[in-house]
């Protein structure tokens, strides 16, 4: 069992592959065979297994959630009481809630058995830039 956090730095709102990352930990760490569980340290953003190909995918996954849960300033959302922290707060935890914040993935032959147009991104939720932690364990 082998266990790494790693840091993502984002600059708003949308989609952060890291699949290199994962995939390096998992080389490094010299596992033929096991499980690997991302979990991201936060509750205003999440994680998802996504098409790596075509920019477009993550584009509209991004105007799609942005549609679905809109600002806490939108006439639509004036139901939200938490606006503490802005008008991107409160949708950012119910975007987290509506995706993951913990995936797994199987290691075949030493390497992540993801498809071929499939990458492990980081969803961020918020306006502003964060700095994101996310625990990569690898089990055997």
């Amino acid at each position: 069992m082998r266990q790494r956090t790693i840091s993502i730095a984002t600059s708003g709102q949308g989609l952060y592959e890291f699949t290199r990352e994962a995939a390096g930990f998992v080389r490094e760490a010299g596992v033929e065979t096991g499980l690997l569980t991302l979990f991201v340290r936060h509750t205003s953003c999440s994680l998802l297994i996504q098409e790596n190909a075509d920019p477009d995918v993550r584009r509209d996954l991004d105007a799609f959630f942005r549609r679905l849960v809109p600002p806490s300033n939108d006439p639509s959302m004036r139901w939200i009481v938490h606006t503490t922290e802005g008008p991107d707060d409160m949708p950012a935890h119910i975007k987290a809630a509506l995706t993951a914040v913990s995936i797994s993935v199987p290691v075949a032959d030493g390497r992540l058995a993801l498809g071929t147009w499939q990458g492990i991104y980081l969803f961020e939720h918020r306006d502003r830039p964060h700095r994101r932690e996310i625990v990569l364990h690898l089990s055997a």
